[in-house]
């Protein structure tokens, strides 16, 4: 509203709108002043009531002023003797045309006739032609002829028409030059409109924390000067909303002065997202003035937040889900300062299994060596598990759940420590897949388990490797490219290989190239 009034382009109901919301600071003030505190001292200062201007739209528009400013009818009556005049002008003028209609209908004994008014012929007389023999003769002037009816007119009507139109049309522009001034009245106090909207705004803020606060439990946060984040029972408000109290389990959330990385498994849907975002909107919470949905919390000032959760491909730039991942990724890493809070969402997922667990682990590494900021990690590499052996600042945690009769129930609760499966069979039973095809990938499983070697590039971090480099064993290589477990090479097939690798296959002919592998091929078939 206060940017329509400083660019000159409020109509009438636009004033009227302004004008309802200025009476209401009176009342804001008062309840504000009853309140036992000088907290609110310099907002009360701002709340100046701006009567004047109460005062001006109350007199000068009318309370039901139509959309247009141009078209009359937005100026209050006895606002302004000449418009006043000019009005009645027209409304006596308009009486004066309907006694003119029941004069005429007496005089020729017709009942229908009837005086009308069209922008292009003006004000007229109008006899349908069925009754055109009753009219006296030169009693009219012949004006327009219609299908079903003829129209006339009359030197009274004429001098008439040419006093109301230009009442009107005086009354008009007479109408748009009072609005203009007492738009442009207003538009002088801006200043004043600006900073009263500001307090009301800011008003408005504190009471919608208070009302949210009170009805849903939220407690003060209590600000530190240290590193440390402790909050009891911390909950989300929206999903809290929407499951309802009684359904929602709360979590700790503890990031000591020595731990800067949760590493957050457990099984799908079990809650791990939601535990990130919960923390987020609470340091949100805390740092726009408003109580935090939580039994306790202790938190310090966060200078930002990075978040990667979710997956969403940029279609429209041709990014996949993984280089949109890897892309926000590298904004927290090159942005983040250690006051910073940083939450990753299953980083790695979007690629080769070996890949993002490589990747992951990587980041996870950087961000603990290098930044320093409290982060939040939940992967299902329950590979990396192992790095709480090797990185001190950074601890396991696991969202609870358990089986039930071969049923997985999510416990939704945070406890220490790694996962010790990730259930991801039993997420895609609750998802109503094919008996048969989950048999089939219990089986499968079974056999992965049963085929692991164990290895794992845990046991070397950042600072053994150089960059770009990771020193994965032959084993794990085969392991990433193969599907099935392929036999050892022998010394005869290896030999062969080897030629293989050295023959120049664009200097040999056809048959030169026939020959040699049929050779290969009786030398590998010997004993």
């Amino acid at each position: 509203m206060s940017g329509r009034v400083a660019f000159g382009s409020v109509n009438g109901r636009d004033l009227i709108q302004l004008k309802s919301s200025l009476m209401q600071v009176p009342k804001i003030r008062y309840i504000l002043e009853q309140i036992a505190t000088t907290d609110f001292d310099s907002l009360l200062k701002e709340l100046i009531p701006l009567n004047n201007i109460v005062d001006l739209i109350d007199q000068a528009i009318t309370d039901e002023p139509p959309i247009s400013v141009t078209d009359g009818g937005v100026i209050k009556d006895g606002y302004d003797s000449q418009l006043d005049k000019y009005r009645d002008a027209t409304n006596n003028a308009q009486r004066w045309l309907a006694d003119l209609e029941a004069k005429e209908r007496e005089i020729t004994g017709i009942s229908t006739l009837k005086v009308g008014f069209n922008h292009v012929f003006g004000y007229y007389i109008e006899v349908t032609k069925s009754n055109l023999n009753k009219i006296p003769e030169n009693r009219y002037q012949r004006k327009q002829t219609l299908s079903n009816s003829e129209r006339f007119s009359t030197p009274e009507l004429k001098e008439k028409e040419t006093m109301i139109l230009e009442a009107q049309e005086q009354s008009k522009n007479l109408e748009y030059r009072l609005f203009v001034e007492v738009r442009d009245q207003v538009k002088a106090t801006i200043r004043d409109i600006q900073r009263l909207a500001d307090a009301i705004a800011i008003s408005d803020v504190l009471q919608s924390f208070a009302a949210v606060s009170e009805e849903y439990r939220f407690v003060k946060p209590t600000l530190v000067k240290n590193h440390e984040v402790d909050i009891i029972d911390g909950r989300h408000p929206v999903v809290e909303k929407v499951l309802g109290h009684q359904q929602y389990v709360p979590n700790d959330v503890k990031l000591a002065e020595d731990t800067n990385v949760l590493l957050i498994t457990g099984p799908n849907m079990s809650g791990k997202s939601t535990y990130m975002r919960q923390l987020a909107l609470t340091v949100i919470m805390n740092q726009i003035g408003c109580f935090v949905p939580a039994k306790s919390a202790s938190l310090p000032i966060f200078d930002q937040i990075f978040t990667r959760i979710g997956a969403a491909d940029d279609l429209i730039s041709g990014q996949s889900t993984f280089m949109v991942e890897m892309e926000e990724a590298n904004d927290a890493i090159k942005h983040a300062t250690p006051n910073s809070l940083i939450l990753f969402d299953e980083i790695g997922r979007g690629t080769a299994t070996y890949d993002g667990m490589a990747i992951a682990q990587a980041i996870i590494e950087y961000v603990h060596n290098n930044i320093g900021a409290k982060t939040l990690f939940s992967t299902h590499y329950h590979e990396l598990t192992v790095l709480e052996q090797t990185l001190k600042q950074l601890k396991n945690v696991h969202v609870g759940a358990t089986e039930n009769n071969g049923e997985l129930v999510f416990l939704h609760k945070i406890q220490m420590g790694p996962a010790d499966k990730s259930y991801g069979i039993h997420v895609a039973k609750l998802a109503g897949l094919p008996q048969p095809l989950l048999g089939r990938a219990e089986t499968i499983l079974d056999s992965l388990q049963s085929n692991d070697k164990q290895t794992y590039l845990a046991s070397s971090t950042l600072e053994d490797t150089q960059p770009g480099i990771v020193d994965v064993d032959d084993s794990v290589q085969e392991e990433q490219i193969s599907l099935f477990p392929m036999d050892p090479v022998d010394k005869k097939q290896s030999a062969v290989i080897n030629q293989l690798k050295q023959l120049d296959l664009m200097s040999k002919t056809p048959m030169e190239i026939m020959n040699q592998v049929y050779k290969w091929q009786q030398r590998i078939k010997k004993e």
